[in-house]
């Protein structure tokens, strides 16, 4: 059932995952100095769930049990928005910064879970009640996960060692991670996966990826399954943090929300039959994503996720201009406008996906691709200029910031007189500019914004993606069509006397 955020404290200390941070393993992910307040950060927003004033909203009951809301299947436009009214609200906890947060990953098992027959086309799939058929084993994970309400990583790229070489013609073969070899207990897996951020889950998701390119039908890389992040020979490397264990006041987004970024190591690691979801086949594998839906409803996930952050940003900038004084000047209104402009779009293109939305072959109601594949190519463009428009309303005074021992200190009452603003305190101006500066200038805001430039995949990818699957066909015809009309009589020029 949905759990508690003392529950999800629990189960992390007693199940730990193999993190390596600073040459070091983490032996307590909820105390560790790195780690301990994304945990309880995680933990508030688990307890969230059971909260009187949001419960309806973050949950929903079946069977007599309640589940987080992300794990519903939508049956209906009506079940869309009301899922989409949970992305938003458990956005807003982090102020949209929360990229993987574990909503995202559910969505993706809820899709692959309804849409289990599609994973018995495998030919390595065994018969049903075996325990090495594909669509039992998908269909029975989503139920487990949704269950226990677990928090899940995933990781889709191969580490970046030589992009023009396909990974079976790198030094090692291994490098990537690929198929080692069949036993009776499961499959033996070996090499590496990019990029899996909030390495403090319960489980790690190996969906199959869709840019496996390999000669031949047959792939060792192709492969999809789930494990928990304890698993032996199952290691993350971390990232260097970002949570300096400095006050909340002076970091108010990375000393609660660094989620941490992974590389993650397979050390012949045994994955069991019944966790295993497909192999070898590289066009199921590549098509997965798609065929399945799961790609529409966790971008669904993400565009509520970014009209949070836009949200954010938009109360952000009014903020400063409103701190300093500066809104009557047209250049300024401008830009704060252009904020205004984005969260409309992206707004827009939320209500399209779930008013274009159909059930899907599965029975599962599906939002349309159109808007959704639009908002995911607009935002990574449009992001850096919501940065840049926060740096530039805020100019020098998100650069002269002391932090809250400075107020304290021996020069506080000349901090106090000095970086006062026309409609705040000194205390009150420092603390927005500190936000500020921690979501567009710090570690921590740089790692954001390269994060929302690749969050779907390389940009010239997603566009050439975004070329081949929309339909262009009517609006050719309709250039033809209009071309191709015959002219109407046109009067006879009468030459002037």
């Amino acid at each position: 059932m949905a759990r508690t955020g003392q529950q999800f404290l629990d189960r992390l200390r007693l199940n730990p995952p193999n993190l390596y941070i600073d040459g070091q393993r983490v032996e307590d992910a909820t105390t560790h100095p790195a780690t301990r307040n994304i945990a309880h950060s995680l933990a508030g927003l688990y307890d969230l769930q059971h909260d009187p004033r949001y419960r309806d909203v973050l949950t929903f009951e079946e069977n007599g049990e309640r589940h987080a809301t992300a794990f519903m299947v939508p049956r209906s436009k009506d079940d869309l928005r009301r899922i989409g009214e949970a992305h938003r609200l458990r956005a807003n906890y982090s102020l949209g910064t929360l990229g993987r947060a574990p909503d995202y990953m559910n969505t993706n098992v809820m899709a692959a879970g309804m849409a289990s027959a599609y994973f018995d086309q495998c030919e390595s799939s065994g018969e049903p009640g075996s325990g090495r058929n594909f669509s039992e084993n998908m269909r029975r994970y989503f139920e487990y996960v949704r269950d226990h309400d677990l928090c899940l990583t995933h990781a889709l790229t191969n580490p970046q060692v030589n992009r023009s070489k396909q990974a079976s013609e790198l030094p090692d073969p291994y490098i990537a991670m690929g198929i080692v070899e069949e036993t009776e207990a499961g499959v033996i897996v070996r090499g590496a996966r990019m990029l899996a951020t909030l390495p403090i889950a319960d489980e790690i998701l190996i969906f199959p990826s869709t840019v496996i390119k390999e000669n031949g039908d047959r792939s060792r890389y192709a492969i999809g399954f789930g494990l928990p992040t304890n698993t032996p020979g199952l290691y993350f490397q971390c990232r260097e943090p970002f949570d300096l264990g400095r006050d909340v006041e002076d970091h108010p987004l990375s000393s609660r929300f660094d989620e941490q970024d992974a590389f993650v190591i397979f050390d012949d690691v045994l994955v069991p039959w019944e966790r295993v979801f497909l192999m070898y086949d590289m066009t199921l594998a590549n098509q997965a994503y798609a065929k399945t839906d799961a790609v529409l409803h966790m971008a669904y996930k993400v565009v509520n996720q970014k009209v949070s952050k836009t949200e954010a940003f938009l109360g952000l900038a009014q903020s400063i201009v409103d701190t300093v004084g500066s809104g009557g000047f047209q250049h300024v209104q401008s830009k704060v406008s252009e904020i205004i402009v984005t969260l409309e779009i992206m707004k827009a293109l939320q209500v399209a996906a779930v008013e274009g939305a159909q059930l899907n072959a599965y029975g599962v109601m599906t939002p349309a691709r159109g808007p959704l594949d639009a908002a995911r190519n607009y935002y990574p463009a449009i992001y850096p200029r919501l940065n840049e428009i926060i740096q530039l309303l805020g100019a020098s005074g998100i650069i002269m910031m002391p932090g809250k021992a400075d107020r304290e200190g021996p020069l506080g009452a000349f901090i106090e007189k000095h970086l006062q603003a026309t409609n705040a305190s000194a205390e009150e101006r420092l603390k927005l500019f500190r936000l500020a500066w921690d979501l567009t200038l710090s570690s921590f805001g740089a790692r954001q914004n390269l994060y929302e430039k690749h969050f779907f995949g390389d940009p010239i990818r997603m566009h050439s993606a975004l070329y081949e699957v929309y339909d262009k066909k009517p609006y050719v015809q309709r250039i033809r069509e209009f071309i191709d009309q015959p002219q109407p009589n046109q009067p006879k020029t009468v030459a002037a006397d």
